[in-house]
């Protein structure tokens, strides 16, 4: 099954403050907030949603494609994901424009407070998705991560006039698109993805209720952190699968994103939804437990035991030929 993921690439820029935000907050200043944190810590690593994905996606056999805009900073990155088997050249790479950066600094509870500069992302609106199904082939499924607004919206209108399935993941966007925007990204979608304050947002964005959205989707998937994650169907069923614990949490950035991969790795496969969730959570722990979001690694055999102890035997079973087989 070919992917096509779509979304922000991203250099990422975190810092860690070893004390907690909340204790920052004076609750009758809040109208006007000027607060500095002194960090412990810098980390600059490789990032941005669609690559993220798209990098785990790898990571778990598949040969995804990447789609999005760079900057002519890119090469470097661009060689190290063609490395690990992402491939980029449907990657529009700006004349004047760095890639995009993601500032985000974290809190002893794991709170964080980012900023994205988009950069050459902003050139993503100018990306064709019919052309890039000419030089790859048509993709049997288009992932429409966060994104220029613009070009998330272009991709979407034409994954539906083309007739490929697409996956919605509106996710921080959701605060710059209107109701109509956030109809238009939604209906038709065969994956929902949120986390459950996105889940909240889009409801009050939309303007339709649970029930509504769903009518006009496939399957709902919200994260839930350390409560895993909930799967919503068309048919009002909904099933919870907890999440894969961990004794050494170390970032949560990046962890949305490992789940994504997980979970589309196993979908592509023809594994039931709760299965592919259960794979996600796997792979967004693996993530939690290393600072950067492309750093972790997959160790089949370590992985599979840590699923038996959460999931059982049976869901180790159904994941058993998808890890196993990994290079």
């Amino acid at each position: 099954m070919r992917i096509a993921v779509t979304g922000s690439i991203a250099t990422d820029h975190l810092t860690v403050f070893p004390g907690r935000f909340r204790d920052q907050l004076v609750p009758d200043q809040l109208d006007h907030i000027s607060l500095s944190f002194l960090a412990d810590t810098l980390e600059v690593r490789r990032g941005g949603v669609a690559a993220n994905i798209a990098v785990g996606l790898a990571r778990l056999a598949l040969t995804p494609v990447l789609v999005g805009a760079a900057g002519r900073d890119f090469a470097d990155y661009a060689a190290w994901l063609e490395n690990n088997g992402v491939g980029t050249a449907s990657v529009r790479v700006s004349a004047d424009l760095h890639t995009a950066r993601f500032m985000c600094t974290t809190d002893a509870d794991h709170n964080q407070i980012a900023t994205f500069y988009a950069g050459a992302m902003a050139e993503a609106r100018h990306i064709s998705l019919a052309t890039v199904a000419q030089r790859t082939g048509t993709p049997d499924l288009v992932v429409i991560a966060p994104n220029d607004p613009e070009a998330m919206l272009r991709h979407t209108d034409e994954c539906r006039r083309l007739g490929i399935p697409f996956a919605a993941d509106p996710s921080q966007q959701l605060a710059r698109l209107d109701r109509e925007e956030t109809r238009r990204l939604v209906t038709g979608a065969r994956f929902l993805f949120t986390n459950a304050y996105e889940a909240a947002l889009l409801l009050r964005r939309i303007g339709w209720n649970r029930e509504e959205v769903l009518a006009r989707i496939g399957t709902w998937i919200t994260t839930l952190g350390a409560e895993g994650a909930r799967l919503e169907a068309r048919d009002g069923r909904a099933k919870h699968v907890p999440a894969l614990p961990s004794p050494a949490p170390a970032d949560p950035t990046g962890v949305g994103d490992a789940f994504r991969s997980g979970f589309l790795a196993a979908s592509a496969r023809g594994l039931p939804a709760a299965t592919a969730a259960r794979l996600g959570c796997a792979l967004a722990t693996l993530v939690l437990e290393t600072v950067g979001t492309q750093e972790y690694k997959i160790v089949p055999a370590d992985l599979l035991r840590r699923i038996a102890e959460t999931y059982g035997p049976d869901e180790t079973a159904a994941l058993v030929p998808l890890l196993t087989d990994l290079p």
